[in-house]
Order: C-alpha cells, then structure tokens, then sequence
C-alpha cells in the first residue's frame, strides 16, 4: 500500500512539473510535440493539435518534449528562414527571446510551489493535525489526543505493532490504570511499571478509529536510564479554517519550507565541500516509501502536507545549477545571454550526459543508504 501511494504522490508531482513546462511553451507559441504519462515504452497516443499526448508503460512520472529545446534541433534549424513549415523557427525554443525560454524552464519548479501552496492551504482548509499549543490565526486545535510521534525498532513497543500516528487512549498494569493521559503522565507510569505488563489501549486511523489493544513490558536500555517501551509521544489536536485563512496561511507555510529546505541543501553542499557531508539526513525513493507509511498514519491531512514538502524539494532540487536539471539549462542560458551565442553543441551534450550519470550514480548512494538502514 505505501509503495502504491509513493508511486501516486510521485506520478501527481512529476505530472504537474511537467505540465509548468507545457503550459508556458504553448504560451508563448512553442510547438510542443509530446507531452508524456510515464517512461517508455509508448503504449498508445492521442493526436491534439500538434502535441501527441502519450501514455507510457512506466507510470512513474512524464515528460515533454519541446521542439526546439535539443541544441542539435536549434543549429539544424539555423539555415531556415522564419516561417519554414513544420520545423519553422517561430514555433521552436531556442528561437525565443531569452526571457521567454528562462519562463519556459523556470515554470516547472514554479508549478511545484503552487501545487504545494494549494495542498498546504487544502489542509488548513480539511483539518490539519497540529501540536496542542500551537494555534493559526487564532483558532485552537480541537480533538487533542496524545499521538505517537515515532517508534525506535527492537523496543518492546515497535515489538508490539505500535506505529506513529496511533493515538494512546488508555494505560493499565497490574496494579493501576492511568487516568489521565498526556505524554508527562505516560511517561511516569511507564517508569513506575518496570517488570510489570502495560495494557495499552490505542486508536489507528487506518483501523476505522477501531479501539485496539497491545501489551508491553518496559526494559531499561542501559546503565542508569529510566525503563523505556521505545516511544516518543506529543499532544496533537486538528486546526480547521475557513478558506479566507486558509490561504494566507498556506502561503506562509509555503514561504517557511522554501526556506528552509534552500537553507539545509545548502548546509549539505557545504558540509560536502568540507568532507564532512553525510547522507543519514538524504533520503531516496526507499526512504520515502517509508516515511510514506509513516505519515499516512497520522491521517490524510499530513499526508497532504507530506506531498507538498515533496513538491517543494522537487522544485528547489531542479533549481541547482546543475546539468541535466532545469537549473543547469537556466545557468548553460545565462552564459549565452553573456556570450551573444549559442554554446557548443558537443559541450552541451556531454555536459549533460555527464550530470544525469552524476545524478544516477547519486541516486543510487542514498538507495543504497536507504536499504542498509532498513537493517
């Protein structure tokens, strides 16, 4: 199920990448020829105007291609005269003023802020899980329940099937049941329980708000530490607001994580160029098949504001000015406006084959990272 709702979140955010790039190129009058659903291999297409509209056998993603964006299309085109059919020089990419070609590459990270500012703000507007004291625009969380924020493997409570998002309803060992419930409470119960069974009574959203029950003994992890069951808890309630709030909010839950994301890549460039780079805080598709699954357990509110976070690191990522990213090409534009021309096709090509192979071999680090984690 998580790998499914992985593949779906990747599918929408590609899709509407994409789709930034498509909408700005018909825009300004560049001949899209295909906009692709998923990788190839081409099972079918549909003719609309002059863009065939492809679905692929690989559902993960999409693409489109943009007459004239390959400098080997551009230079091909060089001897054309302006209108020269259907490889006319109006209708092609590297024949537009600059500031129109920096639109056309830029409007794909643009679409990943926006889609992420319309899910934050969807939130707000559905009701989004948020710590007890901390309040938006005035309004107080409601439904307060003490949630479990996360669950350390071994312990006896990952031992026990208790994951993030279950919400602690009640608490009993031999001798007492814990009447109130709040993390402070739960924490000294669990102390004063050690070799004696908790019953734990908890709540699970993807249980239809069943009442289920588990059953752990407390163990002291080492020398001189208060026994534990391995959670870490918070008191979590729901804000819900109007649209008119909504949005302003949003808005401003967008600008936070553009910010903050921009700021750790660029501690982690840092931290590279140094030798002190690591990638225990990178996580790749494996990792975020399980932060999927973790965050889907705190309802579907976080799992929407999950996706926008997703959004965001999937724009500022294709801002780096790098090949084979559209940060690369705007900074490979950047140069030609400098210059007065177009660069080298060879330099193009190779520097672009160089930077995705960099971005695979990259990729397939934290993959590795990721797995070796999982054990």
């Amino acid at each position: 199920m998580n790998i499914l709702i992985f593949f779906i979140i990747l599918l929408i955010l590609v899709l509407v990448h994409e789709f930034g790039h498509f909408f700005a190129a018909k825009k300004f009058g560049i001949r899209v020829d295909e906009f692709g659903f998923g990788f190839p291999p081409k099972l079918f297409g549909i003719k609309k105007g002059e863009t065939e509209y492809t679905f692929n056998l690989f559902p993960i993603g999409g693409f489109v291609k943009i007459f004239g964006e390959n400098p080997n299309e551009a230079e091909d085109l060089e001897a054309l005269p302006p209108l020269g059919g259907k490889a006319s020089k109006s209708g092609s990419f590297s024949f537009k003023p600059k500031w129109q070609q920096a639109v056309v590459l830029s409007a794909g990270i643009l679409a990943n802020f926006l889609l992420a500012f319309l899910l934050f703000s969807y939130a707000f507007i559905s009701g989004l899980p948020v710590a007890a004291d901390e309040g938006f625009a005035g309004y107080i969380p409601k439904d307060v329940n003490t949630v479990i924020i996360s669950v350390i493997p071994g312990l006896p409570a990952a031992n026990a099937d208790l994951r993030p998002g279950d919400k602690i309803i009640s608490m009993k060992n031999s001798r007492e049941t814990l009447t109130l419930i709040n993390p402070d409470k739960i924490k000294i119960f669990i102390i004063s329980s050690i070799g004696d069974e908790i019953e734990i009574g908890f709540v699970r959203s993807s249980k239809t708000n069943k009442l289920l029950f588990t059953k752990v003994i407390p163990i002291v992890s080492g020398p001189n530490e208060d026994p534990v069951v391995g959670i870490s808890m918070d008191q979590i309630g729901i804000v819900k607001l109007p649209i008119w709030l909504a949005l302003p909010e949003g808005m401003k839950m967008t600008t936070s994580a553009i910010k903050e994301t921009v700021v750790g890549l660029f501690k982690l460039a840092k931290e590279s160029l140094m030798g002190n780079g690591s990638l225990d805080n990178v996580a790749g598709p494996v990792g975020l098949v399980g932060m999927v699954g973790e965050v889907y357990g705190f309802g579907f509110s976080y799992l929407i504001s999950f996706t926008a976070l997703i959004s965001i690191n999937l724009g500022i990522i294709n801002l780096v000015p790098f090949p084979a990213l559209d940060g690369g090409r705007l900074f490979f534009l950047l140069i030609e406006k400098i210059k007065g021309s177009r660069i080298n096709r060879k330099f193009f090509n190779i520097a672009n084959m160089t930077g995705f192979a960099i971005l695979i071999l990259f990729m397939l680090a934290v993959t590795y990272k990721d797995i070796t984690k999982l054990f």
